[in-house]
């Protein structure tokens, strides 16, 4: 059973630490922020101009001038503040920003991501992927498997221009945990149901098994 993008956005924010300052791209990272575990406390940057995010909101405390860097409408947390996004990018290209959870098109078994454009097709922009891949400490890539005709978006080479190189660190998959290490895309979890042959069928790379893989808790 393939996760759904909230559960791909659950298992990611347990990859968050106490004190951790968080940037989410857009797409499933943004569910992140419904997911924070009890206990820690993390400050959700939006390159917008944000710091402090909060979860969606609900009908009751919907306010459409509050919105995040993919127009979404969102809360904000007791202390947070508001910038220009001059402001909000030197926080980025400064490095103070813990973790980055970003979406992507393709990711390299060398941790290359391909993330902001398809040739041929209109694009908004390529927003603040590459100052962020370039300058966070950490990325962790939401992402589907497989594209819509079923092909491995796990890959050797990526077929489309790049937004960085050499710096996705984990991938969580509909279909896996994966960590990004010398040699290839090392399994860590899988998905309910899901078995090791049938990730390996769905990853072109070079996909490093050792042990009992065990499922992803969703």
């Amino acid at each position: 059973m393939a996760l759904d993008k909230n559960q791909i956005a659950k298992r990611i924010a347990r990859e968050l630490k106490d004190g951790y300052y968080v940037n989410l791209g857009i797409g499933i990272p943004t569910l992140v922020a419904n997911y924070i575990p009890e206990g820690i406390s993390v400050t959700l940057h939006s390159e917008n101009g944000l710091l402090g995010m909060g979860p969606f909101p609900t009908a009751e405390t919907l306010d459409a001038d509050l919105i995040n860097a993919g127009k979404q409408t969102i809360t904000y947390l007791p202390g947070s503040s508001f910038f220009d996004s001059a402001t909000s990018f030197a926080m980025i290209r400064g490095g103070h920003v813990d973790i980055t959870i970003l979406g992507a098109f393709e990711v390299t078994e060398k941790g290359d991501i391909a993330s902001w454009k398809v040739p041929g097709k209109l694009i908004k922009g390529m927003g603040g992927a590459m100052d962020l891949v370039a300058s966070a400490k950490n990325i962790i890539v939401a992402m589907q498997h497989t594209n819509k005709e079923g092909q491995s978006k796990l890959l050797k080479e990526c077929t489309l221009p790049l937004t960085g190189v050499a710096c996705v660190k984990k991938i969580v998959s509909d279909l896996a945990v994966i960590e990004i290490v010398e040699g290839g895309f090392k399994l860590l979890e899988r998905a309910p149901g899901v078995s090791v042959e049938q990730i390996r069928a769905a990853t072109e790379g070079n996909l490093i098994v050792e042990g009992e893989i065990p499922e992803i808790i969703v």
